[in-house]
């Protein structure tokens, strides 16, 4: 028991008052492990005490530091996603810098993501904390996943700038992390949320959202949607001779380009002595159309495919010493593939995949001394591929992942350093399998703050990464080669991050951070003909090149009261040459589709219950081919959406209403060669929460 004076009382009762502190715990990061207040009686006791004098019992208080990121994420939260004309994940990620976004078109087209240009297949997507996986061909169709009950999106460059994780996060050359949201209540018990909308291409879209909190260290929510479109949209097709002529120009409508789908999502939260944990349950219908590239005039394709994926997961987290952390993650995914080609023109073709993943991982962190931590995690996948292919092997695959790394901040510098060995042996039924890998990547990265603070910062980073082939790159038959070696990246970033976010005066909050990199690509896996015409192969013959500058600003801004003025701009330059060998056509060539510039804009203006929100994306000239020649050449393209937004509380129930124009200009672009984007089409949105 000790005493405070009933004047000091206010001021010494705060966290950093080290009378009152008991601990202050904290990752190598700086994130929280525990954040909970605890207090072992009522503050003030009931005895006796004098006019000046107040006893009261022992508290003791977990405090939670501002965690300090080596390298600084780009991130959209629920409030700015809300305010974006995107609607699945991939929607939402053309607006961070560095990434290129494949769209194929339309509302169910396929969209895959590229970092830095070092392909898809070096990205990992990792959904509340657990990696999305695709042994088969290592690439998540992003536009599977709504925005409808996500939190967050956050871009790591490198790898996330904390060493509490599991062994796959050291693993990538960049991350992009989902997390859903986590049910928050105040006097009621239960959350609803329902959302409906329409759209052009006869697009409708609803969802589901309940909350509900079972007990005080139990909650539990259940997100349902559903989406049916025609994927009828008109589109120019145009296209030029080589001597300037006109060799196409009409405008058609885009076929076969269908969609249904159901996607459901049940989760449960829950906490324990000292720590938390939570259960997933995910699964994802499908059918739609493969619309196809427009070529020789043909208008439709034949193409179908079915997906039902579903994966569910478990995570625990637990304080096991004042000084070590545990945490645990189990998951179990299953993944049905039907694709059909009935094209006349083409092979019938009739096929079924089924993919089955297990995933094991504990991480583990100690505090060494204040400030300095180092953690050992080690995770188990399996993973098995089946088809009704003819001469298929069914491979299966099993990879160890051991990572060791150590972290050390300070008032001026943070850093962090890694290694992560990965050992992975496959087994086919046929034998061909690939022989047994073993890879050792470091990294290693540098913060300082010059002036002691969070105002300036610069930063620095050298990593090593690799993927591993692909099933399809290994076993499909006539074209996979089972000795293929790893595709290496090599990464080295040296950047800075100026800004300010105290909430006063006129500019509320700004932020400037840039970045140059050089990335290096080694036996990069390509394509090769065998010789003979529709043979082909995959080979280790790829070498690129890659320079580039990210460049991201963004601010609020309260010129008058109850007006908010928002804003946020990215640039990148990329220079991604292939310098495989100086004999080929191509050599020091941009590769394909990788344009020079690119950048977006978005604003938000915010008064009373009103929303006015404008986003701009720009790609420059890029080349749809290997060779840089004027056949290949694309032209830049642009894009404009806006939206106007309502909101207000009627008898209880809290309402939003959300009219958009997306491509607001019209403009008539491809982002894949031959697969025509929509013009001009609009949207409208109720949402309605209690």
């Amino acid at each position: 028991m000790f005493f405070i004076r009933k004047s000091l009382f206010a001021g010494i009762l705060c966290l950093g008052c080290t009378a009152v502190c008991g601990s202050h715990r904290y990752d190598s990061g700086g994130s929280p492990v525990r954040s909970v207040v605890e207090s072992e009686a009522d503050s003030v006791s009931s005895g006796p005490v004098s006019d000046s004098v107040y006893s009261i019992k022992e508290v003791e208080i977990t405090a939670v530091r501002s965690r300090r990121d080596v390298i600084p994420m780009q991130k959209l939260d629920g409030k700015e996603l809300e305010k974006l004309s995107s609607h699945s994940v991939a929607d939402a990620l053309r607006y961070f810098s560095g990434l290129q976004v494949k769209d194929y078109g339309g509302v169910g087209g396929i969209k895959t993501v590229n970092i830095r240009s070092m392909g898809t297949n070096h990205l990992g997507v990792f959904y509340d904390g657990v990696e999305l996986g695709n042994a088969q061909n290592g690439q998540i169709d992003l536009g599977q996943f709504s925005l409808d009950n996500v939190d967050e999106i956050s871009l790591y460059n490198g790898q996330k700038s904390q060493i509490f994780q599991s062994a796959a996060d050291f693993g990538n050359a960049g991350s992009v992390y989902i997390r859903t949201r986590r049910p928050s209540f105040g006097t009621r018990n239960n959350n609803v949320k329902a959302k409906f909308r329409y759209a052009s291409s006869d697009t409708y879209k609803g969802s589901l959202l309940y909350e509900c909190r079972l007990s005080k260290s139990l909650s539990a929510s259940v997100n349902v949607g559903a989406l049916s479109s025609s994927g009828k949209y008109k589109f120019r097709y145009r296209r030029m001779n080589m001597d300037g002529t006109t060799a196409y120009d009409t405008t058609a409508i885009r076929q076969n380009g269908d969609i249904w789908a159901f996607r459901g999502e049940a989760n449960v939260f829950g906490l324990v002595d000292r720590g938390s944990w939570s259960a997933k349950l995910y699964t994802y219908h499908s059918e739609r159309g493969i619309p196809g590239a427009i070529v020789n005039n043909v208008w439709r394709r034949g193409e179908r495919q079915w997906d039902h994926n579903t994966f569910g997961q478990v995570s625990l987290q637990k304080t096991l010493t004042p000084r070590m952390d545990t945490k645990l993650k189990m998951k179990y995914a299953y993944y049905d593939t039907h694709y059909v080609n009935n094209d006349t023109t083409q092979m019938p073709v009739d096929n079924t995949y089924r993919q089955q993943e297990i995933y094991v991982s504990t991480a583990n962190v100690y505090e060494i001394s204040r400030g300095w931590s180092a953690s050992l995690s080690y995770d188990f996948k399996w993973n098995r591929l089946d088809s009704d292919m003819r001469n298929f092997v069914n491979p299966r695959r099993y990879q160890n992942m051991a990572s060791l790394a150590t972290a050390f901040d300070s008032r001026t510098v943070t850093a962090q350093a890694s290694l992560l060995a990965t050992f992975v042996k496959d087994h086919t039924d046929i034998g061909m399998s690939q022989p047994a890998r073993h890879e050792y990547t470091p990294a290693l990265f540098v913060s300082v703050r010059p002036m002691g603070n969070d105002m300036l910062t610069l930063r620095a980073y050298a990593k090593k990464s690799f993927r591993m082939p692909t099933f399809n790159d290994l076993y499909y038959t006539d074209i996979g080669n089972a000795m293929l070696k790893p595709e290496a990246a090599l990464q080295y970033d040296l950047g800075f991050t100026l800004g300010r976010n105290d909430g006063r005066g006129l500019l509320k909050a700004m932020s400037i951070q840039a970045d140059m990199y050089y990335n290096s690509i080694h036996d990069k896996i390509v394509a090769y003909p065998k010789g003979q015409q529709f043979r082909w192969t995959m080979l280790n013959l790829g070498r690129v090149h890659i320079t580039g500058v990210d460049v991201s600003a963004g601010a609020t801004a309260s010129p008058v009261r109850n007006l908010t003025l928002t804003s946020r701009i990215q640039y990148t330059y990329q220079k991604a040459i292939d310098v495989t060998d100086p004999a080929d056509t191509y050599y020091r060539n941009q590769i394909p589709y990788i344009p020079w510039h690119s950048g977006s804009f978005l604003m938000s203006l915010s008064y009373m219950g009103f929303d006015m929100n404008y986003s701009f994306i720009y790609a420059g000239e890029r080349y749809s081919q290997k060779e840089n020649i004027r056949y290949n050449y694309l032209q830049p393209w642009y894009t404009s959406d806006i939206s106007f937004t309502y909101k207000c509380c009627i008898a209880g129930i809290s309402w939003r209403m959300t009219v958009e124009v997306n491509n607001l200009f019209s403009q008539d672009y491809d982002v894949i060669l031959n697969y025509p984007m929509p013009k001009r089409n609009y949207g409208i949105t109720l949402e309605a929460s209690l």
